[in-house]
């Protein structure tokens, strides 16, 4: 290479280009050939090189795949590592129970376990819950949780009893479900069952009577409200309403002299007319009422929102002011109902058919009127009393099924009977005439087993038995009876014994009420036998009478001394009705000068015990819940 000559590396390829400076004495063509020269190509050996020492986007890509292939199989790897280590661990874990695995880190408890009350399901059922679908967790500790419900004043009333107080767990969980669904029940939206069917009113023609002693009913004798009675009975009416299966409600203790009694929501609205009978039904919550109005109402009994004790169906009848209704027991599957007429009508609910009986065979001149009957608490008999007068009073006997006579009771006495009563076995009566003579009579043996007169009685007006197998069986069971008469005096006797010694002629009565100071028109024992209600229809409940009492007090004893005030004070205690048994004292507490009775034409207990309901003559029925 000449010493004139420089290598310069070039910008764009990196290769060396010669160059020559010029010289003074050098010509442009040998310039310009230098310029134009082409760079020199890269051999294998050099591309092979810079791909090692800077690389390319091509194997950038490759690698980077791989290492991402790599990582993946290794956290795999690590997985499954991490699973067979904790199988490892776990074995024999799986045979074992909650209470084997965790453990409470408290003292030992000190609560007696038989007074805690445990959930109220057998162990051969299962608990239900709201809509079918089982809670997603349930908590096997809740069954060691003791709760007292007692010492809480705002658990109190979860409590079914006074004498209940504590609960496991799960019991108070349930507990305090039922209480959240009474405060909020389910939505109709979210009801199914509880769709209301649009309401229109329908006539039937009833079916001809196969009995020769029914006799059909014209068509604008009878109108029914809701769908035709026979497409809809009462299995079908009651098919969507779950809540109408009543549970057994526990025995209940009442206490003398206080009673807690709370009041609840009205049954239906007010009625066309006085309330005159009131029926419960013996196994599903349901209550019968009848009046003048010649129609029949049957009431679902559930007090809670939205919807209150609302009305089933209800039975219409053209001019037939009806005076007595009632369920047939022990089932309750028929209604029977008449008025003052010469017949009567059985509503057979299992099928819808109302069948019309006009008379009994052999005694049509006997029983001119039906109004008055009462059926046996067996369900085979019904009591119809009489309208012949002639030598006393008298009662036929027909059996409930085929409605044919069976025998007859009568009283002696002037006017006839006042009162009677079937025994609790239904094997047998107690007849009562106005004159205050009373008749044991077996149905058994088709006599009269006993005579004896009511002491005192001036005008015989009601009668009642009531603690049903607390008795002598021989007088069908009953301990209790109760007369009623005009003067207002209610005279309790003990049935105890009277068979032993022979039936008194004039027994002395246990005790006797004169709080009343108009005509006895009802008297009405609980199921249990503890509780009596008396009433008389003839005092309106105003509530006057209360802002008048402390002003007549003050002046009676300005007039007539302490004497006076005393007088005035009975005349306002003529307004306690309830009363305890057996030891025959009336509850001061209640009813108060502001409790809304009105003029009294019905009274009923529940089956359990545990409801008052009252009928006026303003049509309203007003129902009480008896707590203890």
């Amino acid at each position: 290479m000449p010493p004139s000559t420089l290598l310069v590396p070039s910008k764009k390829s990196g290769q060396v280009r010669k160059v020559v400076p010029l010289e003074s004495n050098g010509d442009s063509d040998a310039i310009s050939d230098i310029q134009s020269h082409d760079p020199l190509e890269k051999d294998e050996t050099e591309i092979k090189l810079e791909k090692l020492v800077f690389g390319d986007k091509t194997g950038f890509h490759d690698a980077l795949k791989s290492h991402q292939t790599s990582l993946a199989r290794v956290d795999l790897e690590e997985d499954e590592e991490a699973a067979l280590q904790d199988t490892s661990k776990d074995e024999g874990l799986e045979s074992l129970d909650d209470a084997d695995l965790f453990f409470l880190d408290s003292v030992p408890s000190t609560v007696n376990d038989s007074n805690i009350v445990l959930l109220q399901n057998s162990d051969n059922e299962e608990e239900t819950f709201p809509g079918g679908n089982p809670p997603a967790w349930i908590d096997s500790d809740d069954e060691r949780i003791v709760v007292s419900l007692a010492s809480n004043p705002r658990l109190r009333k979860l409590r079914h009893n006074d004498s209940e107080d504590l609960v496991n767990g799960r019991e108070y969980t349930k507990r305090l479900r039922q209480q959240f669904e009474r405060l909020y029940p389910v939505p109709e939206w979210a009801n199914p069952s509880a769709a209301k069917k649009p309401s229109h009113r329908k006539r039937r023609r009833p079916s001809n009577a196969t009995d020769s002693s029914a006799e059909d009913l014209s068509v604008d004798d009878m109108s029914i409200d809701s769908d035709d009675l026979s497409a809809q009975p009462l299995a079908k009416l009651l098919q969507n309403s779950e809540s109408l299966i009543a549970g057994p409600s526990p025995h209940k203790k009442f206490r003398p002299e206080v009673i807690d009694i709370q009041r609840t929501k009205d049954i239906g609205g007010v009625q066309p007319s006085a309330i005159t009978s009131l029926s419960f039904h013996p196994t599903y919550p349901l209550l019968l009422s009848s009046g003048p109005s010649s129609t029949l109402s049957l009431h679902h009994l559930s007090p809670h929102p939205p919807n209150p004790n609302p009305l089933l169906t209800t039975l219409h009848l053209r001019s037939t002011p009806l005076t007595t209704s009632t369920f047939l027991p022990p089932q309750g599957n028929k209604i029977f109902f008449s008025a003052r007429r010469r017949y009567f009508h059985a509503w057979d609910l299992s099928s819808g058919k109302v069948s019309k009986i006009s008379r009994v065979y052999g005694h049509q001149d006997e029983q001119r009127s039906m109004e008055r009957f009462k059926l046996s608490p067996c369900g085979r008999w019904m009591g119809i009393v009489g309208s012949g007068r002639k030598g006393g009073g008298l009662v036929n006997i027909m059996d409930a099924v085929t409605c044919q006579w069976v025998a007859q009771v009568r009283v002696e006495g002037k006017g006839g009977v006042a009162d009677f009563e079937w025994w609790g076995d239904g094997e047998g009566m107690v007849v009562i005439g106005k004159g205050g003579e009373a008749v044991e009579w077996s149905g058994l043996d088709k006599r009269v087993l006993g005579r004896w007169i009511d002491e005192g009685a001036v005008g015989t007006t009601v009668m009642t038995l009531g603690g049903k197998g607390t008795g002598d069986k021989a007088l069908g069971g009953d301990r209790w009876v109760a007369v009623g008469s005009q003067s207002g005096v209610v005279n309790i006797y003990d049935r105890r014994g009277w068979l032993k010694t022979g039936v008194a002629e004039k027994p002395n009565p246990t005790r006797v009420l004169d709080q009343l100071t108009t005509p006895v028109s009802h008297l009405e024992f609980s199921e249990n036998g503890q509780l009596l209600v008396m009433a008389s229809r003839w005092k309106r409940d105003a509530l006057k009478l209360g802002e008048l009492i402390p002003y007549l007090c003050r002046l009676s004893r300005r007039l007539f001394g302490a004497r006076g005030r005393v007088v005035w004070r009975e005349f306002a205690d003529s307004r306690r009705l309830l009363v305890h048994l057996p030891s025959c004292t009336v509850y001061r507490n209640w009813p108060t000068s502001n409790t809304p009775l009105g003029r009294i034409t019905a009274v009923g207990f529940g089956p359990g015990s545990d409801a008052l309901v009252v009928g006026n003559e303003q049509g309203k029925i007003r129902m009480w819940e008896i707590r203890s």
